[in-house]
């Protein structure tokens, strides 16, 4: 099997320290994620690619119970779905990213814990296997979630 990211330009990747890649704003300064053409805050169209931080804090936090709908492009069999955790981690201390949790569960989980970015398996496509951008608690070993 061949890994692919999910799309180009959200994550570094292969890297041994994964980071996603905001976009910065020449003019204004405002911090997206993810990178796009033009700045919301001021409209310029002068932004800049941006490494954001790999670590963060865990601000916020649900699971995912129930099989997502169409256009949800991971497993869809509802007999082997296994609920997901998603976060709202803040990348050093100037943006907030929502992602997936991995190597946690609701019992380990809690606001203010710091996570780090990590890539894992999303999804197959034909002879593909599709990886995204997630977050894990900072010391545990990653683990696929």
């Amino acid at each position: 099997m061949r890994a692919v990211p999910v799309a180009e330009e959200l994550f570094t990747w292969p890297a041994d320290q994964p980071r996603l890649v905001g976009g910065r704003c020449e003019r204004c300064g405002v911090l997206t994620f993810p990178a796009g053409g033009g700045c919301p805050a001021c409209g310029s169209d002068t932004v800049t690619s941006t490494l954001l931080e790999p670590e963060g804090t865990l601000w916020s936090w649900t699971s995912q119970e129930f099989l997502p709908k169409e256009p949800y492009l991971g497993a869809t069999d509802p007999d082997s779905f296994e609920p997901w955790y998603v976060g709202l981690v803040e990348l050093g201390g100037e943006i907030r990213v929502e992602g997936r949790l991995t190597g946690c569960d609701a019992s380990t989980l809690r606001i203010g814990q710091r996570m780090r970015t990590v890539v894992v398996p999303f999804a197959r496509r034909g002879d593909e296997d599709v990886l995204t951008f997630a977050f894990a608690p900072v010391g545990e070993e990653q683990a696929d979630g």
